[in-house]
């Protein structure tokens, strides 16, 4: 009977997904650092992005599109408001029902890269999630 000698499991630096995560890793954690330096959580800016497509937005709305529970994102909100980044009007015949506004100094959070910059860096991000079937929004 011959005996099973195991193949030795390759190098951790020969798969590709070490450096992605390496690189994902430096680039979360960066980014982390300069949105700390402004006064903005990964999960503000989340809430700030998804904003910037949609100027006035329900909270519930925006629990839908994030995943993020009502509650999160009213304690997102209410500090976003504070920091003076999000504005927030009720409607006049029910004040239950509110629409949160991106502020001026909202918007300024995305001017720092080119169109074509923002572009190319999207389709090799967005072409590497579609085909890992990366679907989920971090937001840690």
């Amino acid at each position: 009977m011959k005996s099973l000698t195991p193949t030795p499991p390759s190098d951790l630096r020969t798969h590709l997904g070490f450096w992605l995560r390496t690189v994902s890793n430096h680039v979360s954690q960066s980014f982390a650092q300069k949105l700390l330096a402004t006064g903005v959580t990964v999960a503000e800016w989340v809430i700030l992005r998804e904003m910037f497509d949609r100027p006035n937005t329900a909270p519930s709305d925006l629990a839908d599109i994030t995943g993020l529970t009502r509650g999160a994102i009213s304690k997102l909100a209410e500090r976003l408001i504070v920091k003076k980044l999000l504005s927030r009007t009720y409607a006049e015949d029910d004040r239950r029902y509110q629409i949160l506004v991106l502020t001026a100094s909202g918007k300024e959070f995305f001017a720092m890269l080119t169109e074509k910059q923002r572009s190319r860096v999207f389709k090799i991000l967005k072409k590497l999630a579609a085909t890992h079937q990366l679907h989920n929004i971090p937001i840690e």
